[in-house]
């Protein structure tokens, strides 16, 4: 072991050195980032360090200094891909630095700094703490950063595009220590809560949002035992991970009254083991990154072992090997303070260390001292059973480096949009209006875009200098200062945010809605008509307005209003000339001023199959009236059309044959009753119980289990049709009509043919409710209520949709014949994508591309059958507690890694996936399918499921594509979703090539996905490296 100090190796002062508080390696090893007192972070040679003692040594030795900070810096980490430099002070920032081509500035006159030898500039300065930032840690995949600090938060940043991810506030005072694991699962905070809290997380992609990450990076655990008496006195509480995953050695633990490390084991997060020998609080740990075995290599190898550090306010340094009781290195006084860092180089055999006297020094390791460092592919082997990530590959060929490059071009290409807009660093587009540009067209309401497709020639600047005259509250006028910028005269030089943000280039629309688009030149619309005066004095008018963008919209508004009434809904007050007035006293649509509520009249008289019938189902009672407005969204005038079911009520004293028919009736109505219209009327001899209707035809089920059909125009459409039972449930979809009866039999028919979809008629309902019973008992060793049918939907293709009060969600395959389970509460306890969108499907503001895939948006995907289903389960499985005993299996699993279930989480969400991907062909959703296939495409790339994505991209590309050769490597053909030329509305070339844009980076897939690049002419054979060469888009 050699020590080695070089003198010029410090934050030098004018009277004393400045005191050190951290320090980083780059990953290659060239270089060493240091963090002061003084406010700089300083990158230094390592080699010009470990040769110091030779005189004829004259290459650089500070390569940099970076003094951007106000100041003391605190913590200095390298990004693990080597590209950035971040560091945290008490300034409260976090800066985050980047190595630029070229050559560097020169020093400030009359500077004693020395000349910087490499060009390292900021790139982004990260405001989200409120106090001293403490510490730093980037994921081992530089997917996130985290920083600590002082006001007790943990902040989240993405590692590409550096937007706050999320704030986690669960630590209760100044936190002072992360680290992160090895295979990327989970990091850990140390705080002077005198807890180590674990959380665990999935690495977001590089275009990922706040919005996406609001159900990631999740409270694992809370370590506590080994704090309960820890001082409070530590700068640090620096605490770091195993190379292989297992253990976690946190700082500034103890042992009954002694100081210690504690080492807390993966999984069960026990901490049985103690390090004990430090005379005061240890404030850093540091595991070398190498795992070591006791042989060389080439001879029989036994158990490899860990290696960790530990320094602290004793001025102590011990080194520690995990088989041995004691350390076998232990330096005293290497230094006048306490050691306040600890770093290793990449090769795992030279530590560097800094103080708080202001000491830099390194301590180099002979070979076989520590023992002899195994390959790296060890490390990934260790960390496989934890579902670590795969080894990147080599580049096989030119198409192989082309598709890579435009697949990471495609998902850079929305970071770099959002972040130009946000940062205002010129990637905004040319077409875009922003604060102070005149527009082109006439004057447009706040929130319309202007209707122009070509930019106006700038104006004069002069005219945008004149000066403005304002009038100030007691009516003088005053001139309004302006802001000039020197730089830029032409334009506001302010960042431009996304509510500034204006419309796309050329034809393309921004991705942001109307409302947001704000020109604050102009009164701002979100003031009451009247203004100011009218919100402070309030509008002298009886009636009260709906809200809404212009006239037409408004009076939608007030239709659907009165369809609502219309429904029989009890309202609590009306619109009327005299205002908003109770609706008791209100002057309604009804006859004598009153709105009618529908009464119940009697229970129905059940069908004698009923009794014997295994499934039974809830009949409904007999009212007086039943109504079902129709939606008149495409009507342009004011009235709403109603159909009306009014049962005669049962008079005293009278028989049964007595009573009056039925009357069904189509009425016109409008918000005066002397102007509504009936359009048609007709007559039925048995009670309703139910009734629907849409723009095609109406239907009614009566309480003998008949059901009466109509046209529009009044027209009986058929015979009446008699089920089995009376029906429970009626619901119609275009010309689809869907009934469900009292003894579990389902019915749609195709009104417009008059044929079953079903061939047998009907099918029943009880394998839906067998099996969701048998789910919700087993294992509870007694009896259970069964579940009930909560809705029944159809969609445009006739499939009919049940959700069930448990929360599983099921659907009808005819061409199968067969019930499917499209969502349950096991989805939601298991998989990391449960009830999420991909929002990286998304078209962009930026860039002048566009793919026929770019109007797809979340919002238009979230309004679809499955996110229904699985936002019902939630509320059902998981809101209710009925979950419970799924959290508590799920939560034992993923804390035991070591029993077969390593790989868990990543299995479930993949199945998920799949899971999802099914339902969607089944009900025939063309944006769900399309989003689902690209989520789905992300994850097998990202897990390297080979096996699957091949299977997948056969199945995209169908039949005829490739010769068999004989060499198929047992690889099955994938399942090709019938033998048209379109799946699910989507045409098989245009999904298969977004499913290949996706996976293009996944180095070791790409001779699996090149010949199917070339066919579909993503890459140019013929083309050189260059941008030419790559057709991204469609």
């Amino acid at each position: 072991m050699r020590f080695t100090k070089p003198l010029w190796l410090h934050h030098a002062g004018e009277k004393k050195d400045h005191e050190v508080y951290s320090c980083h390696v780059s990953p290659d090893g060239t270089r060493l980032a240091t963090a002061a007192g003084d406010g700089h972070v300083r990158i230094w040679s390592t080699e010009a360090i470990l040769n110091a003692s030779d005189s004829a040594y004259t290459k650089p030795k500070q390569l940099a200094s970076l003094s951007y900070h106000s100041g003391t810096v605190h913590s200095v980490r390298f990004s693990p891909n080597g590209k950035y430099l971040a560091s945290g002070a008490d300034d409260k920032i976090v800066c985050v630095y980047n190595l630029e081509p070229g050559a560097p500035a020169h020093t400030t006159f009359g500077s004693k700094e020395e000349q910087p030898v490499e060009n390292w500039r900021i790139f982004r300065r990260l405001i989200g703490h409120d106090n001293d930032v403490q510490d730093l840690g980037w994921s081992h995949d530089s997917s996130i950063l985290v920083s600590v600090g002082l006001d007790s938060k943990v902040v989240v940043w993405n590692g590409s595009t550096f937007e706050k991810l999320k704030t986690l506030s669960q630590h209760q005072s100044h936190v002072k220590g992360i680290c992160f694991d090895p295979a990327n699962k989970y990091f850990a905070t140390a705080s002077d809560d005198r807890s180590i809290k674990i959380y665990r997380f999935t690495s977001p992609p590089p275009n990922a949002t706040a919005y996406d990450q609001t159900s990631n990076f999740t409270l694992e655990t809370s370590v506590t035992a080994p704090f309960a008496t820890s001082p409070l006195t530590t700068y640090f509480r620096r605490c770091s991970w195993s190379p292989d995953g297992m253990h976690l050695a946190a700082a500034n633990a103890v042992n009954g009254p002694v100081s210690s490390v504690a080492i807390v084991q993966r999984g069960n997060w026990e901490s049985n083991i103690n390090l004990i020998g430090h005379e005061g609080p240890v404030e850093t740990c540091a595991f070398s990154p190498r795992l070591f075995s006791p042989r060389p290599q080439g001879e029989q190898q036994g158990a490899t072992v860990t290696i960790v550090a530990c320094a602290g306010q004793d001025r102590t340094l011990s080194v520690w090997n995990t088989t041995f009781p004691r350390p076998f290195v232990t330096t005293q006084e290497l230094a006048a303070k306490s050691i306040s860092d600890l770093a290793w180089s990449p090769d795992g055999e030279t530590l560097f260390l800094t103080s708080l006297d202001g000491t830099i020094a390194a301590v180099v390791f002979e070979r076989g001292e520590l023992g002899y460092p195994v390959e790296a592919g060890e490390n990934v082997k260790a960390l496989a059973k934890f579902g670590a990530g795969r080894r990147v590959g080599i580049v096989e060929g030119a198409d192989s480096l082309r598709l890579e490059e435009g697949s990471k071009a495609g998902e850079l290409r929305g970071v770099e949009g959002r972040m130009g807009e946000l940062m205002g660093d010129g990637h905004a587009q040319t077409g875009a209006l922003v604060n102070g540009d005149a527009e082109t067209a006439a004057a447009k309401p706040n929130g319309v875009a202007a209707e122009t497709s070509t930019p106006a020639p700038p104006k004069d600047p002069a005219e945008k200098l004149k000066q403005r005259v304002t009038i100030t509250k007691d009516g003088k006028k005053r001139i309004a200062p302006l802001l000039v910028s020197s730089s830029n005269t032409g334009e506001a030089n302010l960042p431009r945010p996304q509510l500034q943000a204006a419309v796309g280039a050329g034809q393309h629309a921004s991705d942001e809605p109307a409302g947001k688009i704000l020109d604050l030149s102009k009164p701002y619309d979100g003031l009451p008509k009247g203004g100011i005066a009218s919100l402070l004095l309030g509008n002298k008018r009886k009636y009260a307005e709906v809200e809404a963008d212009n006239e037409e919209e408004r009076k939608r508004g007030e239709k659907r209003v009165a369809a609502v009434q219309a429904t029989g809904a009890v309202p609590i007050v009306h619109n009327t000339p005299d205002g908003l007035v109770p609706a008791s006293t209100s002057a309604g649509s009804g006859e004598g001023g009153k709105v009618e509520v529908p009464e119940v009249l009697r229970p129905a008289v059940v069908s004698p199959s009923f009794s014997v019938s295994q499934v039974r189902l809830a009949v409904p009672m007999v009212r007086n009236v039943i109504l079902r407005p129709l939606d008149t969204d495409h009507d342009k005038d004011e009235a709403s059309i109603v159909f009306e079911a009014r049962n005669s009520p049962p008079r005293p004293g009278a028989r049964a044959q007595d009573r009056e028919p039925t009357r069904i009736t189509l009425t016109r109505r409008s918000t005066s009753p002397s102007q509504s219209q009936v359009l048609w009327q007709d007559f039925l001899p048995r009670p309703a119980l139910l009734c629907t209707g849409n723009r095609h035809f109406w239907a009614v089920g009566c309480e003998d289990g008949s059901i009466h059909t109509w046209t529009p125009a009044g027209r009986r459409l058929t015979n009446a049709m008699v089920l089995e039972s009376q029906p429970v449930m009626l619901d119609c979809r275009g010309w689809w009509l869907l009934v469900i009866t009292a003894v579990g039999g389902v019915h749609v028919w195709d009104m417009r043919g008059l044929k079953a979809k079903f061939g047998g008629g009907s099918v029943s309902l009880a394998p839906v409710l067998d099996a969701a019973s048998t789910s919700m008992s087993v294992g509870q060793g007694h009896l259970t209520a069964a579940p009930s049918l909560m809705f029944a939907r159809l969609n445009s293709q006739g499939v009919v949709v049940v959700g069930m009060s448990n929360g599983d969600g099921f659907c009808y395959n005819d061409s199968m014949g067969i019930w499917q389970r499209l969502s349950e509460g096991w989805w939601a306890v298991g998989s990391q994508y449960w009830n999420t969108s991909d929002t990286s499907t998304k078209p962009t503001t930026n860039g002048t591309t566009s793919t026929p895939l770019d109007g797809i948006h979340v919002e238009n995907v979230s309004a679809g059958l499955l996110p229904y289903l699985e936002r019902h389960t939630t509320s059902h499985a998981l809101l209710r507690g009925r979950s419970f005993f799924l959290q508590r299996l799920v939560k034992n699993i993923i804390s035991r890694p070591t029993e077969g279930f390593e790989n868990f989480e990543a299995t479930v969400s993949v199945a998920h996936l799949e899971n999802r991907l099914a339902a969607a062909h089944t009900l025939g959703a063309r944006e769900e399918f399309r989003v689902g296939l690209v989520m789905y495409a992300k994850r097998i790339g990202a897990e390297g499921l080979r096996g699957k994505v091949e299977e997948l991209l056969r199945g995209l590309m169908g039949e005829g594509m490739f010769e068999d050769d004989g060499d198929g490597d047992g690889v099955v053909e994938g399942v090709e979703w019938g033998d048209k030329d379109e799946i699910v509305g989507w045409p098989r070339e245009t999904l298969l090539k977004e499913v290949v844009m996706v996976l293009g980076k996944h180095r070791d897939l790409q001779r699996v996905l090149v010949p199917y690049a070339r066919f579909l002419g993503v890459v140019d054979a013929g083309g050189g490296g260059g941008e030419g060469g790559m057709v991204v888009d469609g």
